[in-house]
């Protein structure tokens, strides 16, 4: 598979655990990467838009993810609020055949 410009692999999706997220620093920008226990991958930017908080550390059910800090939630694969007044950066992720985690950082 050839990748294009704005394309990463960041690395095997076997290094997220189900129902996890994990950071990734990504030409100086950090973005949260989920591995969600229905098999989907999403990627978000990694601050909680409200006060900062790590999204990757937040509680994600189905595509419902929750901040840590306070609890504002997010539809991972829009970046649409379901609580608070502001949404996130999604950007598209997929696992490539060979296992590997593919971003497309250009944002959605």
């Amino acid at each position: 598979m050839t990748l294009n410009m704005s394309e990463l692999r960041l690395g095997p999706l076997s290094s997220i655990p189900p129902g996890e997220g994990r950071n990734f620093d990504v030409l100086g920008e950090r973005v949260a990467v989920f591995r969600a226990r229905a098999g989907g991958v999403f990627a978000v930017q990694a601050a909680c838009p409200h006060r900062g908080g790590p999204l990757a550390d937040g509680l994600l059910g189905g595509s419902v993810l929750i901040c840590p800090l306070h609890a504002w939630k997010f539809d991972v694969s829009t970046g649409d609020p379901l609580f608070g007044d502001c949404g996130i950066r999604t950007y598209s992720v997929w696992v490539d055949d060979s296992g590997q985690i593919v971003l497309n950082f250009e944002k959605k």
